[in-house]
């Protein structure tokens, strides 16, 4: 991929949100059946684009990477797909897709699928995840991350995607539970 996101997931503050974390996602899109070839390219695109910016302590990191694969899709003249690129990189902020919206159900389940991933797997995910939030005491994270956690343990589906759902829904429920009661 081009210079710039090479150098993005390669910063030092990383530990979960790194090219092997794009590389994964990317695995799994492979996998998906049935797109047309530029529903792949989008969601290859969005893949590559969706954690580019990525400040711990930001909030807007998602937004920031829609606008930077804007500008960058427009210098590779893929300009044509700018605007539903970046839509689908603002859904990775809250993990939440409106119905219909094959492409959205697909990249944030992708993006989600560690949270389904095997025990040990997930453990190293939440202890690269904290190792990025090292900025916040403890005693915040213990209160802070169980909520984060409870979220998606509330939604009726964590995987909007059903096909990904069968795959991982019942261990990511598993997975976030432990973590919750390893927080308590």
């Amino acid at each position: 991929m081009i210079a710039s996101l090479e150098a993005a997931y390669a910063e030092p503050h990383r530990r979960y949100h790194t090219r092997r974390h794009i590389e994964q996602c990317l695995a799994l899109l492979d996998q998906v059946p049935e797109l047309m070839d530029s529903e792949r390219r989008v969601l290859t695109w969005a893949i590559w684009w969706h954690d580019a910016i990525y400040d711990p302590a930001a909030s807007d990191n998602e937004a920031k990477s829609a606008e930077l694969a804007k500008r960058e899709l427009r210098d590779l003249d893929a300009s044509i797909h700018e605007r539903e690129v970046a839509r689908l990189i603002r859904l990775t902020a809250g993990h939440q897709v409106e119905a219909e919206d094959r492409l959205g159900e697909i990249l944030v389940s992708i993006d989600l699928a560690i949270l389904g991933a095997r025990p040990a797997a997930y453990d190293t995910y939440a202890a690269e995840v904290r190792a990025e939030y090292a900025h916040v005491p403890d005693e915040a994270w213990r209160r802070g991350r169980p909520a984060v956690l409870q979220h998606f343990l509330d939604a009726p589906v964590i995987y909007p995607d059903p096909v990904l759902r069968d795959r991982f829904e019942a261990q990511a429920r598993a997975n976030l539970a432990r973590e919750i009661a390893s927080l308590k």
